[in-house]
């Protein structure tokens, strides 16, 4: 996760509003296929809970995550957490591999990022994660954007969605040969209206407004988004859309 673009992570708003985001990374996981034994850096770990899994199947982990707050709690988890910016990483020749679940899309400087990934893997080393890709949240963008500019505001698109194509040059241009890549629709149950997502992963958003007007502001994107995003029974989905891939750097471990 980042905390780039004013974003901040609250652990607890996190648990109670996103805790679906760990509990759907599990297919990228089995993606991964980790083996006892082997050092993997889950790259924007956040707080831990999916982190975990690794260190139970054997492996030697090291999470990493932008967030203080949430790096507390993965330490919390008794987890090698630290503190580190995902476009910044400082790791040589160190990982078997490098796995990411919902984080990637949070980092706009992807060519650091995979360059990154590239010198922390051995020769052999896997990458393998899955992030929002090109359409994810569209709906949600576009009425937040629009309600800003009611407003007179207007913020910067904090995350990085890409085509499947795109992703897939930057990370053969960095020396990868990927073997998976694919773009799929993931409507995603909300545990409650659309109100708690905004404040837990629209941050930058409401950012750009005094403090005064963002309950307010928050209320009128619910309503606005209710018609397309609320069943009849009050159930929200979100209009998730991820990209996941596996790719390999070349060479023998």
């Amino acid at each position: 996760m980042s905390e780039s673009n004013k974003q901040k992570w609250s652990p607890d708003r996190y648990a109670a509003n996103a805790r679906f985001v760990s509990d759907l990374g599990m297919p990228v996981v089995e993606l991964l296929a980790p083996k006892p034994g082997e050092r993997i850096l889950d790259l924007g770990c956040g707080d831990g809970a999916l982190t975990v899994r690794f260190s139970e199947l054997g492996c030697e982990t090291v999470g990493v995550d932008a967030s203080p707050d949430m790096i507390a709690v993965a330490r919390a988890r008794g987890l090698d957490a630290r503190v580190v910016d995902g476009q910044a990483l400082d790791f040589e020749n160190e990982f078997d591999a490098v796995f990411s679940n919902a984080a990637l899309h949070w980092m706009k400087k992807p060519e650091r990022v995979v360059e990154g990934v590239w010198w922390a893997l051995k020769a052999g080393g896997r990458f393998v994660g899955e992030f929002g890709g090109y359409g994810n949240v569209a709906a949600i963008v576009g009425a937040v954007e629009v309600a800003l500019a009611r407003r007179g505001a207007k913020a910067e698109n904090p995350w990085f969605f890409p085509r499947p194509e795109t992703y897939r040059i930057l990370l053969e241009n960095a020396g990868f040969v990927v073997r998976d890549m694919a773009l799929f629709p993931r409507p995603t149950p909300l545990p409650g209206d659309i109100g708690g997502w905004l404040e837990t992963f629209a941050g930058s958003y409401t950012s750009v407004l005094p403090d005064v007007e963002r309950k307010d502001f928050i209320a009128g994107v619910v309503k606005d988004l209710r018609p397309v995003l609320s069943d009849t029974d009050g159930n929200w989905t979100a209009e998730y859309v991820r990209l996941r891939f596996a790719a390999i750097k070349p060479g023998q471990p």
